[in-house]
């Protein structure tokens, strides 16, 4: 296999994984942003996987090729009154975050598959879909000599969709008045409250965008990757998801620059076959190496990224 089509399959396989983390990281900087911490990431990609799937397996008939586009939104839609149970949990009744999250990772997995089996005749997995997001070749830009074929041929279009996302996610955050706001209660929700800004309101708002993106993430990973909903669509990116934010130090750019790493860390297990001196090594080391990359960065970068400073910090009107 010649050096291009090596770096062709890294690349491209990298963006696929990728994409689903991207999404799902920068909804959850959005989140906190807002103040509220939202470890319900792997909840929340796992009722995306589940809804868009079974939109697809039921639709597909009518929609043709559209449907794994669709889907995305109906996955989206979904994680958004999913993650209202964090919201209502956190801002209205003023639980602890962590414990709320914590909650959303519990119940999606088991309410998922008990539908899963309800649907399906009592299977623990839904039928393969037969419209997916496929490989995009960018017409034209895969003429270009040498990039062409490496960057814009057989590649993921929704992670180039992504990427840009992460741009207009940044413009949103620290360019508009919204975005001003939205961090105005994540910092300090007191001065925000004096200067009329709707603390609850904007809480509220960050975490329906991560759960909106956490949807979205979940939609990407079952339709470009599994291609079906079991138990184990959603094994631990939520949590990769949750790293890479961390890791990108809550700033919408560096979340997506953060996804692709963790992306490429777990396309390793379908890369290792083409480089050079990784083909001999046990296909577990590749496996896992994603997992362990997620642990190494958070114990390394946990301490030194700063959060929001109310992150995570209820708030009663009122309150100085």
């Amino acid at each position: 296999m010649s050096t291009s089509m090596v770096l062709m399959t890294i690349f491209s396989t990298t963006l696929v994984y990728a994409a689903p983390l991207i999404f799902t990281a920068i909804g959850g900087a959005f989140s906190e942003h807002s103040g509220i911490i939202n470890v319900g990431l792997e909840g929340i990609m796992i009722v995306g996987a589940f809804s868009a799937t079974v939109f697809n397996l039921t639709f597909v008939s009518v929609f043709g090729a559209a449907t794994p586009w669709i889907s995305l939104v109906i996955g989206g839609l979904v994680g958004i009154v999913f993650t209202l149970l964090h919201a209502v949990a956190t801002i209205t009744l003023r639980a602890n975050h962590i414990i709320s999250g914590t909650v959303l990772n519990l119940l999606a997995p088991a309410l998922c598959v008990f539908l899963t089996r309800i649907f399906y005749s009592g299977k623990g997995q839904t039928p393969i879909i037969d419209q997916s997001i496929g490989n995009f070749t960018f017409p034209g830009l895969d003429k270009i000599p040498i990039l062409g074929p490496i960057l814009f041929t057989k590649t993921s279009l929704v992670a180039y969709l992504a990427v840009v996302f992460g741009g207009l996610s940044w413009y949103l955050l620290y360019k508009t008045n919204t975005g001003l706001r939205l961090r105005a209660v994540g910092e300090n929700p007191a001065a925000a409250d004096t200067l009329g800004i709707n603390v609850s309101w904007y809480r509220y708002l960050g975490v329906m965008i991560s759960g909106l993106l956490g949807g979205i993430g979940g939609a990407v990973m079952s339709q470009s990757i599994t291609l079906n909903f079991s138990a184990s669509t959603i094994s631990g990116q939520g949590f990769m998801a949750l790293a890479a934010m961390i890791f990108g130090k809550w700033h919408p750019m560096g979340a997506t620059g953060a996804a692709i790493f963790f992306g490429l860390a777990q396309s390793l297990p379908i890369i290792s076959g083409y480089i050079p001196g990784l083909k001999n090594i046990n296909d577990v080391w590749f496996q896992i190496a994603p997992y362990v990359i997620t642990i190494v960065v958070l114990v390394i970068f946990l301490g030194k990224a700063v959060a929001p400073a109310a992150d995570g910090v209820n708030y009663v009107k009122g309150d100085s």
